[in-house]
């Protein structure tokens, strides 16, 4: 009698039938069988120990992280806990861990530039291949009840931040939000050498314009481009429109007001944060689009 799987995991010996010792055996050396035969889960388990594909308890350490299971015929990695926050953070320095929403659903190499349709098929994805009834062999192979409630609770968790980060992403106002809190350079070149302009000033520009509502933004160029092409790029920076948010840390939770005036005045004194916030970004696009212009070699010839 032999289990066939991707692997042979486990062979009986012939002396099974006539009521002869049960050995076991594997790639690794012939190991007696105890006095029960391993079956369901138990067999399972210890199919695994012998391929040395699961450790025992005893030899980790710190392996929870890393730690592969088999499930069917595949490998499967499992996420570790620490790739996501299960509170999502609404203001920008209010010290909780942001989950990353895009890195949920796979979308860490597109971010702000994912698609709707991009989303929506992650999503699908993710979802089916994390949800908790496909994920129900993880919490069986662990082998004490503690350990099989803690995965779980991994497990639930895990599969509520994917809900959570499709619900943001496919929500217009609520993933303004996160994208503009999400990790940005904010920094703008303030001098060059004449030769470096354009490798220094273009990719300035060219960061800076993911926040423009008129899209897309026009090119820097080069130092062939026309005077005309180069006095409309400066024209739509000097006009330029940022639906970038401002999220501040010390903004007043308008949820926690205890009347409909408190509410009111939470929110005046959250519209001058937000005002405020959004002048200082202004006078920063401002001054890369003046430190540009002052050293763009175009400009200087013409004048």
């Amino acid at each position: 009698m032999a289990v066939h799987t991707k692997y042979r995991l486990i062979t009986y010996s012939q002396e099974i039938v006539d009521g002869q010792p049960i050995f076991v055996s594997s790639n690794c050396l012939p190991a007696k069988a105890l006095k029960y035969e391993p079956a369901g889960h138990s067999f399972h388990s210890a199919a695994l120990k012998l391929m040395g594909v699961k450790e025992e308890k005893d030899n980790k350490d710190d392996s929870n992280n890393n730690n592969k299971k088999v499930v069917g015929d595949k490998e499967e990695a499992y996420l570790p806990s620490d790739s996501y926050s299960s509170k999502s953070k609404k203001k920008s320095g209010d010290g909780d861990k942001q989950q990353d929403h895009y890195a949920l659903l796979g979308l860490s190499h597109l971010r702000f530039l994912a698609t709707e349709d991009q989303i929506r098929k992650s999503y699908r994805e993710t979802a089916l291949r994390f949800h908790p009834d496909k994920q129900a062999a993880l919490i069986l192979a662990e082998e004490t009840e503690v350990a099989k409630e803690a995965k779980k609770v991994e497990i639930d968790t895990h599969f509520k931040a994917i809900q959570e980060a499709y619900a943001v992403l496919t929500d217009p106002t609520k993933r303004r939000i996160y994208d503009s809190t999400d990790e940005f350079d904010d920094e703008i070149p303030t001098d060059c050498a004449p030769q470096d302009f354009f490798k220094v000033f273009g990719p300035a520009f060219m960061r800076n314009g993911r926040w423009s509502v008129n899209q897309p933004i026009p090119s820097l160029g080069d130092d062939k481009t026309s005077i005309k092409e180069v006095d409309n790029f400066y024209d739509f920076w000097y006009s330029f429109k940022s639906w970038r948010e401002f999220p501040q840390a010390d903004e007043h939770d308008i949820e926690q007001a205890d009347n409909r005036e408190d509410k009111r005045w939470m929110e005046r004194q959250n519209a001058k944060l937000s005002e405020k916030a959004r002048k200082e970004e202004y006078t920063r696009i401002r001054t890369l689009v003046d430190n540009a212009y002052k050293r763009d070699p175009r400009i200087l010839r013409r004048k």
